[in-house]
């Protein structure tokens, strides 16, 4: 039986808070970029809740909400140079030899991801390591916590549920959908936050996921 391991990808695989906290330092300087990024998070599941749309397209509108809200201005033409920036975000440095170790043992990766074909491919390329299935909201038309991208990893895959355990640091977009469906996960909790219902298995980072993922699914 094949193994199977999906991943959400902006936040687990890349630093999603370093390469958008770049971004809002560049636009509205260091000292309000820790308050802004938190409540950028905040506001894109409420852009993406409102119907779909690219995430090139939720991520300008979010940064103009944010920026609205804190009556801050944005330099004419900036606001999209956010999506632009995304394939420049950095890769976490343990994950690369992890997805190794993982591909080494067997299983089979996939990533199901809140983005955009090119943007994921381009973030693919920086990881560095392959992946088997690619499944993202523009495929889909909808956004993660709802459950298209594993409905459409499980028509694509022939994945056995009790073969597969779903990966991501995200409680709200990937852990709580995963347990609604039933599904074994690992939450990669490198914020050390608190949330329910609990996941399968907890880790600060990917570096002990290979082992993690063994004693979940035997080969």
């Amino acid at each position: 039986m094949e193994r199977w391991a999906t991943f959400d990808c902006y936040g687990t695989l890349v630093d999603w808070n370093s390469g958008l906290g770049r971004e809002l330092e560049r636009l509205f300087g260091v000292e309000p970029a820790p308050r802004l990024l938190e409540r950028y998070h905040e506001l894109e599941p409420q852009v993406q809740a409102d119907g779909y749309r690219s995430y090139r397209e939720v991520m300008t509108l979010t940064v103009m909400r944010v920026a609205q809200e804190e009556s801050l201005a944005i330099p004419e033409g900036e606001a999209p140079r956010l999506g632009e920036s995304l394939p420049d975000w950095p890769v976490f440095e343990e994950v690369p030899p992890a997805l190794a170790r993982l591909r080494d043992g067997g299983w089979k990766l996939a990533i199901l991801s809140n983005s955009d074909r090119d943007l994921i491919a381009a973030s693919e390329r920086a990881i560095g390591v392959p992946f088997d299935l690619t499944v993202v909201a523009e495929d889909v038309g909808s956004y993660k916590p709802q459950h298209g991208h594993w409905e459409r990893f499980f028509e694509e895959s022939g994945a056995d549920r009790s073969a597969h355990v779903h990966v991501g640091a995200s409680h709200f977009h990937d852990i709580a959908p995963a347990t609604e469906l039933g599904l074994s996960s690992v939450w990669i909790n490198r914020l050390g936050e608190r949330a329910e219902p609990e996941p399968t298995r907890q880790l600060p980072d990917l570096a002990r996921l290979p082992e993690t993922l063994d004693e979940l699914v035997r080969a």
